[in-house]
């Protein structure tokens, strides 16, 4: 089985969460017989297969399946392409109009018109790719003509070690000290950047943000307003080069979300032992169990509520990091790589819906 694993503008998704599943459905693939390309094109560059044209060649390399990861162009040119040659065609489902919302300047004009793309782009499948029964459910309400089966996009628990040896250096370098509440990844307004600063204004802890923000035109005048003027105990870091530091200093992972169809980062915070705080939301709900790996929240007040339990109860935080290191080894590179598989062999085979429900331990 030879796959052709597409992802769309992979140096600009380099430090997205698209890019982070993309890499680890890689290392998954890597541990199993399938043979996978990352470049369409002969020479795996477009100069050099367009080179090859003088010898009559193709300027596309052979593969026996697609799975495009993005939604873009070059990935609707490839989907024609495998259509045009009988190659099965998997869509993976990252975005969605529902979690585009809130993410840049306009994107709440734009969402709607890109849930009419996205029904006509992942019904082009042969089988549908998603992290989540909730984006299943999601995907279904559209409606998309493909079945879509749910796999997780997994947790790379080895790129996590040694955070822990990281915890000084990094509370040092932003100045961080005491029970330090704290977020990974862009800073969205979808992602809850408003709740997250309103609540440093209402208590005393340190509350750091490790990730990219957008300062230019493109950003949302909401992420603008809190990164240059945030609360005095909010530091925003930025990219920062290690993300094992973000996980060693910060010792309570909030993450007021809107909506997601995951959430890598909670799972790589999950995996490192720490107490989680999350939005009460269909999505969380389908992987955790509140009071048991994470304390789930709806209010503003919830949330306060919950900070001041873990501050005041070490023992509490403990016992929810030990619980979420247990839920994080349900979602291994290992079990992504074999729900991924199953439904090329299934795609490969003319029948994909027979892996549409799954293996319960991947979705």
């Amino acid at each position: 089985m030879r796959v052709l694993h597409y992802l769309e503008l992979a140096a600009q998704l380099e430090r997205s969460g698209i890019g982070t599943s993309v890499d680890h459905q890689r290392q998954a693939l890597a541990d199993t017989d399938v043979d996978f390309l990352t470049s369409p094109w002969q020479g795996a560059s477009p100069t050099r297969a367009l080179a090859s044209l003088g010898g009559g060649a193709s300027t596309l390399r052979e593969y026996d399946l697609l799975h495009c990861n993005m939604i873009g162009p070059g990935s609707v040119a490839l989907v024609r392409h495998a259509r045009r040659h009988d190659r099965p065609v998997v869509l993976h489902t990252h975005v969605t109009g529902e979690d585009f919302r809130g993410s840049f300047r306009g994107s709440h004009a734009i969402a709607p018109v890109l849930r009419r793309y996205l029904r006509w782009y992942y019904s082009q499948a042969d089988l549908v790719l998603c992290p989540s029964q909730y984006t299943r459910r999601t995907l279904q309400d559209y409606p998309i003509d493909a079945p879509v089966r749910p796999l997780s996009n997994g947790v790379d628990t080895d790129a996590l070690a040694g955070h822990d040896d990281r915890r000084a250096a990094y509370r040092d370098r932003f100045g961080l000290s005491g029970m330090v509440v704290f977020a990974v990844g862009n800073v969205f307004e979808r992602k809850g950047v408003s709740t997250f600063c309103r609540l440093a204004e209402q208590t005393d802890y340190d509350f750091a943000w490790f990730g990219p923000y957008d300062d230019g035109p493109q950003a949302s005048r909401t992420v603008r307003r809190w990164t240059r003027d945030p609360p005095e105990n909010v530091t925003f870091t930025g990219w920062v080069d290690d993300v094992r530091g973000a996980y060693g200093a910060g010792d309570v992972y909030l993450f007021p979300t809107k909506a997601e169809n995951q959430g890598i980062a909670v799972l790589e915070a999950m995996a490192c032992g720490k107490a989680v705080v999350l939005s009460d939301i269909p999505v969380f709900r389908e992987f955790y169990e509140d009071g048991h790996d994470c304390l789930l929240c709806s209010t503003q007040a919830e949330y306060r509520e919950a900070l001041t339990r873990l501050a005041a109860d070490p023992s509490l935080r403990e016992r929810l990091g030990e619980n979420a290191r247990e839920t994080a080894r349900e979602h291994s590179l290992d079990r992504v790589g074999d729900g991924l598989v199953e439904a090329y062999e299934a795609a490969l085979e003319g029948e994909p819906g027979r892996v549409v429900d799954g293996d319960p331990s991947l979705s």
